[in-house]
């Protein structure tokens, strides 16, 4: 079978193609054979070998997959083969890994897929589990005004999800795009409105979008400029959460911001999926919340690029030059 694998950390080119022997599960494991393989920024961070989280080289990237049980191990009942399943590297012991046509894990880490869900749409399902879990770290009561969510970066996997979940919540959506093609991919995947993305503008487009008023929530994954232009654009009692910075640290001092805009009494906090490492059964649980989520209709996988797992340095290369609206998809068959 075919496995990619980083052997010295650097660009796409350092995505290597190999061949190997197809894994035989153990005891207690299944082994799946995958239809679906998740390309995100994880992965490219495994790549470059700078990831927090980095597992030993030679390391294979991939945080998710979905496929079919094929095999299964002692102790494994024979009723597992065929079931559809989706598996996140986020339940695995070590980070990476599903850059694979065949894979063999215990058999209580993959997820039963419905067959509402395709495989290609599967994959997106651990978006939707952190964009819940997002949703969460927010705190949020019944009783707290739901009124607006800005969220940067609006055409991304993780905001298209964001953005349909808060609909559900009764929030009005607003996000932010470079260009138009991906201003009209974020509005037909979920946004209400998608402002230019220019930090310089972008709290005083806020407040027209929402008669003056602010945003409840703003969830910004760049840093640099737009994390303060968040904090800006935020209503009184407000809250900013900074989940990544891919544009490097916010530009300006955060508390100086927060001081000068005293009178909303605004906060911040700094997310991570990793925070939920140790917490399996909640990490679980919104797992099966977002499949049911999909699988009733309620939020749906923006249309993925796929691309052949041959095609992994390309994938890699539209990764790195922000061209991708939505989730590239890997076909490892």
């Amino acid at each position: 079978m075919h496995i990619v694998r980083v052997h010295q950390p650097g660009g796409p080119e350092a995505l290597q193609v190999e061949e190997v022997v197809e894994p035989t599960p153990k005891l207690g494991e299944v082994r799946i054979k995958a239809m679906a393989i998740g390309v995100g920024r994880p992965d490219v961070l495994m790549r470059q070998g700078i990831y927090k989280w980095m597992p030993p080289l030679p390391a294979t990237p991939g945080a998710e997959l979905s496929g079919i049980i094929d095999a299964v191990g002692e102790g494994v009942s024979q009723a597992r083969v065929g079931e559809r399943v989706l598996l996140s590297s986020r339940d695995l012991p070590q980070r990476g890994g599903c850059y694979v046509q065949s894979i063999a894990v215990p058999e209580r880490k993959p997820y039963l897929l419905p067959d509402s869900i395709s495989f290609q749409d599967a994959v997106s399902l651990p978006n939707l589990q952190l964009a819940l879990a997002l949703l969460q770290s927010a705190n949020l009561s019944t009783e707290a005004e739901k009124r607006a969510i800005l969220i940067t970066g609006a055409a991304g996997g993780v905001a298209g999800m964001l953005s349909q979940l808060a609909r559900v919540h009764g929030f009005q959506t607003i996000g932010t795009a470079r260009t138009d093609l991906k201003r009209q991919f974020a509005l037909a995947n979920g946004f209400d409105v998608v402002l230019d993305s220019n930090p310089e503008t972008l709290s005083e487009e806020v407040f027209k979008a929402t008669a003056g008023l602010g945003v409840n929530l703003a969830y910004d994954h760049l840093g640099g400029a737009y994390l303060p232009a968040c904090m800006r654009s935020l209503s009184p009692l407000g809250t900013a959460i900074s989940f990544n910075v891919i544009t490097g640290q916010p530009s300006v001092d955060v508390f100086s911001v927060m001081r000068e805009l005293l009178s909303k009494s605004l906060g911040i906090r700094c997310f991570s999926m990793h925070t939920f490492d140790e917490n399996e059964n909640n990490r679980r649980q919104l797992m099966q919340q977002a499949i049911e989520h999909m699988a009733n209709g309620k939020i749906r996988a923006p249309r993925p690029t796929v691309m052949s797992l041959s095609d992994v340095v390309q994938a890699h290369i539209i990764l790195d030059k922000g061209e991708t609206l939505g989730k590239i998809v890997l076909n490892p068959q």
